[in-house]
């Protein structure tokens, strides 16, 4: 009888669902571009049963994770912290792991793991800035789409610098550059750049360590991924599953608690 387990991590920017089977193999998966305190996580859990082809009396344990994951109570089995559940889903995609960097919509997690657990983390919540949102604030300024901020930062011919690390006064200094008719494809590298800096002032109270695995939405922005990789000095990995880390993680757990 095969065991079948759901994670649901739901951030302040989208929720994400994923099913497994014998803590193995990935059945269904669902985002959903809203996360906590709207109809997201509920969409996402439909999506997710839809995909796989399931309801939700064929699961046998769920477990619920991230920024909103108390709103589940009742609906999940269990809460577990993010940052445990980036860890677990980082080790499972990516066995060698020592250091996660996690670009979410509105915190950045830099996590130090140890035989695939977490050892120490640093986190910085009390800002937007370098984080998902900060992003979605400088594209619409720049009256772009933030998916493409990262085929756009590759067409920089010069450097420019964004040296405010506060969403409000960063948007203040775009607007300047605009203003002074700066391409903005050198505004968006300069951005880039910027965040880098600061993820990396995170990642240095930590201690960075190969193999170094970035997860969150972020991470599909490439430009975001190379800044990083020149500042760090580290090669980075990324996955197709970048998105889903957290709610992967969080169905690993589902899957030791259920098979117990």
């Amino acid at each position: 009888m095969s065991i079948y387990t759901m994670g649901i991590d739901v951030g302040s920017t989208a929720s994400k669902c994923v099913i497994l089977r014998d803590g193995e193999e990935i059945v269904g998966k669902s985002l959903v571009a809203v996360g906590t305190g709207t109809s997201g996580p509920q969409r996402a859990i439909e999506g997710v049963l839809a995909n796989a082809q399931m309801k939700k009396e064929d699961m046998d344990f769920i477990l619920a994770t991230g920024y909103g994951r108390n709103s589940l109570e009742g609906l999940a089995d269990m809460q577990m912290s993010e940052l445990s559940c980036h860890a677990k889903g980082a080790t499972f995609l990516f066995p060698e792991v020592r250091t996660v960097i996690d670009i979410g919509g509105q915190d950045v997690k830099v996590i130090e793991i140890e035989n695939g657990m977490m050892k120490n983390f640093v986190m910085n919540d009390k800002c937007a800035a370098g984080t998902g949102r900060f992003l979605d604030v400088m594209a619409r300024v720049l009256e772009v789409n933030t998916r493409d901020l990262g085929d756009l930062g590759d067409r920089s011919t010069r450097e420019v610098g964004i040296s405010s690390t506060c969403t409000v006064f960063a948007e203040s200094e775009v607007i300047s550059q605009l203003a002074m008719g700066t391409d903005k494809c050198d505004i968006i590298d300069g951005i880039h750049r910027s965040v880098a800096a600061r993820v990396v002032g995170l990642c240095h109270r930590v201690g960075v360590r190969d193999m170094v695995v970035m997860t969150g939405g972020v991470a599909q922005n490439h430009g975001i991924v190379k800044a990083l990789v020149r500042q760090l000095q580290h090669e980075i990995h990324t996955s197709p599953l970048t998105q889903y880390n957290g709610a992967l993680g969080a169905a690993l757990f589902a899957y030791q608690k259920a098979s117990k």
